[in-house]
């Protein structure tokens, strides 16, 4: 399989950059695309609504579903899976790249920030999977795929930000438990991870210390998505892939058309350098 034309996929926080991109990638194909987001009005802060997302995937050549929906609450979940499975048949795929950041110590992480770090990541994740389940079950090559680092126990990924890394590796277990754990049902399970600083929204939690002209644009790890994706899920499953690595394995050797500055030097990703 080396396209997604006519698979259903359903991306959480596609409203704007990585999701989005993995949605237009997807759109090129003549996919649907369900954007699954918070953001169903303009916000002065944030680039991007699920509307404005549904009409780019459209203007790409694809199908969308705009569906507002709270990822911390079971219930919208339910109610936005089934929305998207009765528009478009079914759901073959789901992205879980929605995510909460907050880069800070122990001591500078209020209840409610670290409350909203594992219901968005960890809890979010688990519930998005869980829902999806039935219907992944009758797709035909079914996968998840989580926007999630490689485990890593060395503790310096710990110490600036405890709460943080605690949170997004528990969407990392989630590859690792339910990638085994699906592997009879045929349902590929895996993690996808940039090897550099990618250019979105999230870059301004980062007070200034990351600057847009040293990250790559979303479309690289859309492109390593859409690979992961049109591979045989019961075949590739429980891998924590890098982008870089999988475009590498495709056969792309220039990663110069993906850089905001080509020829700037690049910063290392949070987990990986």
């Amino acid at each position: 399989m080396v396209t997604l034309a006519g698979k259903t996929l359903f991306i959480t926080g596609a409203s704007r950059g990585i999701g989005l991109a993995i949605g237009l990638r997807a759109a090129r194909d003549g996919a649907n695309v369900v954007i699954a987001a918070k953001s169903d009005v303009p916000n002065p802060k944030l680039p991007g609504t699920i509307h404005s997302a549904a009409q780019a995937i459209e203007a790409a050549g694809g199908r969308a579903l705009a569906v507002r929906m709270d990822i911390r609450d079971a219930d919208e979940i339910d109610a936005a899976v089934a929305v998207a499975a009765a528009r478009f048949g079914g759901i073959d795929i789901l992205v879980n790249n929605a995510s909460a950041i907050w880069l800070a110590d122990t001591p500078g992480t209020p209840v409610k920030r670290f409350d909203l770090l594992h219901q968005v990541n960890t809890r979010g994740t688990f519930l998005m999977t869980q829902a999806c389940l039935p219907w992944l079950e009758h797709a035909v090559n079914p996968h998840v795929l989580m926007l999630a680092p490689p485990p890593n126990l060395a503790p310096r990924w710990f110490a600036r930000h405890t709460a943080y890394t605690i949170a997004k590796y528990g969407m990392s277990l989630c590859v690792l438990g339910m990638s085994a754990e699906f592997a009879t049902r045929g349902i590929a399970v895996n993690a996808l991870w940039p090897r550099t600083v990618i250019a979105t929204a999230a870059v301004a939690m980062l007070g200034g210390t990351v600057k847009p002209e040293h990250c790559r644009k979303p479309e690289i790890v859309a492109d390593a998505a859409h690979w992961l994706l049109t591979q045989p899920a019961r075949t590739c499953t429980g891998r924590f892939a890098i982008d870089e690595d999988i475009l590498r394995a495709a056969g792309v050797s220039d990663f110069d058309c993906y850089a905001v500055q080509p020829g700037a030097s690049l910063l290392p990703d949070l987990f990986l350098d």
